[in-house]
Formats: C-alpha cells, structure tokens, sequence
C-alpha cells in the first residue's frame, strides 16, 4: 500500500519513523516500531560505552528480526563518542543510521562504504541541501511545531516539507506536528516520501518515560510547549514546566552557560523520565502533544495511522469524483 522510495531504501512495509528521543529510544521501543512495520531507532547518546550500546542492539535483535536503526546527535556527543558510534553501527551490520546536530560529512565515507543508509535530519532547506551533497541517501525535515531541535528560522512544516522536496532529489521525511493518520496524509500530500514521530512514540506503552510524565502529556494542550535557547544554536522546544521557565528566566537575564547547564544538560531530564517529577528537568516534546489523547501501544499507533490513511484517501477520492 506504501511501497515508495524510502520503504524500498529502508526495507521497510510503511514510511514511519520513531525519532531519537535521548533515554528513551531503547530496544523495547524501537524493536515494537520495527515489528509494527516502520523504522524503529535507538539512540547512541543514551548509552555511556561502547559495550552498553552493543548490548543494547543485540536486545533488540532478540526483540525482532527486522530492520532497526541508530541515531547519533551531533550538537553535545564529542568526537570520539561519534567515532565509537559510527565503529558499532559498522561492526554490528545496523543498516540505517539517522544523524543530526550539524553537517556530516565528515563522517559519512566509512558508513557509505560499509552499505550503510543515512538519513540525516535537518530544519531549514540549506541544511537539507547541504546533507544531500555531502551523500544522505534521505532527509528528513523538521518544522518549528517538533520537539526538540527546531531552526532559529521559526518556520512551519507546512511550508518547510514543501520547501525541502522542492528543493532536493532523494527521499523527504516530515517530522515536526506529525501524530496520526491526517498528519501522515497531510506530510504526503506535501510530497514527503515519509514521517518521523518523536512526541507521539513517547506516549505509548513500550516507552520507557515514567507514569506521571505520560499522564502529564496527556493532559498537555498545544499551547503548553515552549522555547528555550532562543537565538542560539541549542534552542529547543520543551515542555512548560518549573525547569523551562527557570531556563527562560536565566536566559532572559543573559546568564552565563555556567548556571543553565545544570538545567539544560540531560542529567536532570533523566531523572524526570525515569522518576516522574515533572518539574525536575528540561522535556523536549512538540506541539502535537495537544492532539494525543490516549496511551496506545506501538503497533496500534502504526495501525491507525496506516488505516487512517486508507480512510481519508478514499474520502479526498470521493470529493474529487464529485
């Protein structure tokens, strides 16, 4: 039903992609995403060794036989965490590799050489570009709605998937606003070849994130997400709680990195996903969270999308032939 560009170069059965959401793309989650027909990912930022990380992949190989990636994120790992990385994706035949932060060209000849598929991910169409030049064999592109790290540009998705297919010949993935079937067929629509879903593959059953954060997105509405690091490289969209708006606060004060570093560093967004107090660290999440109303599991949130989108096609069908 969805055989295109990205599920051919992936192997794949439907264009969806979970994100790489640091400590909580884990084997359970990504293997569920995999066995459900899309691209599970696990993230390499979550795992302190080389070691913990193999261990990692070979869980979730025990967890389903079919393809899985990992991420790797430019903008806080140092170099020789990334080569660690890139030397584990290579040793244990990972086929796909979903990379961001900043340009990758420098590493990109080793994993092309090894038969591995990059995906890059980027947030404004000059980045996306220069990704495809340096050999992505797929982009994906995020607007200013995603969790995470959007451009300083501000600009939305619907004008940035666009924008981006426009603009490049290999495959576009839309990420940024994305969480159902109407926002699957609306990223299609758009020309995307594919989605990528961070904020809606936390709230399911196999993440990892704690009870009491579930329940707190859950009752999120769009409006409760908001900007950190505006203005810079690190700017990122996370949820309003005790620890953003102290960050807004530091920031707005020009403070030096010295005192936002205990905040913005991952340590303390951990210890809220792994302890459920929602006001202890920084959450990235997107917009969409006001759109999600239930915990499904993985293979249920893949399900209604892909027969959601059956559903609105033959409506717009309908339409037209009228």
């Amino acid at each position: 039903m969805f055989h295109n560009r990205l599920t051919e170069l992936l192997g794949i059965e439907y264009p969806i992609i979970q994100g790489g959401l640091q400590w909580l793309s884990r084997a359970e989650l990504a293997s569920a995403v995999s066995n459900a027909g899309g691209l599970g990912i696990i993230t390499a930022a979550t795992f302190d060794s080389k070691e913990e990380l193999r261990q990692e992949i070979h869980k979730a190989r025990n967890l389903t036989d079919k393809p899985f990636g990992l991420n790797i994120t430019f903008i806080t790992a140092k170099p020789e965490k990334i080569k660690e990385d890139i030397e584990i994706i290579i040793e244990e035949g990972i086929p796909v590799v979903e990379m961001a932060g900043r340009s990758p060209e420098a590493y990109l000849r080793p994993l092309k050489e090894a038969g591995v598929k990059v995906i890059h991910k980027a947030a404004t169409v000059r980045h996306a570009l220069s990704a495809e030049k340096y050999g992505a064999d797929a982009v994906v592109i995020v607007g200013v709605e995603c969790g995470g790290h959007p451009s300083m540009d501000e600009v939305t998705s619907m004008v940035l998937i666009p924008a981006t297919v426009d603009a490049l010949d290999v495959p576009v993935i839309a990420g940024g606003g994305i969480c159902d079937a109407r926002g699957f067929m609306a990223a299609l629509s758009l020309g995307a070849e594919g989605v990528l879903l961070g904020t809606r593959f936390m709230l399911t059953q196999e993440c990892s994130v704690h009870l009491n954060v579930k329940q707190w997105l859950l009752a999120a509405q769009e409006a409760d997400t908001m900007l950190v690091g505006q203005g810079t490289p690190r700017m990122r969209r996370v949820m309003r709680n005790r620890a953003a708006e102290k960050t807004a606060e530091l920031e707005s004060r020009e403070a030096p990195i010295e005192e936002l570093l205990p905040l913005i560093g991952g340590g303390l967004s951990r210890k809220t996903f792994d302890e459920g107090d929602i006001d202890t660290g920084i959450v990235p999440c997107g917009q969409v969270v006001g759109l999600i109303h239930d915990i499904p599991n993985v293979q249920e949130v893949v399900h209604n999308m892909v027969h959601g989108a059956r559903d609105i096609a033959g409506r717009l069908h309908n339409l037209i032939e009228v």
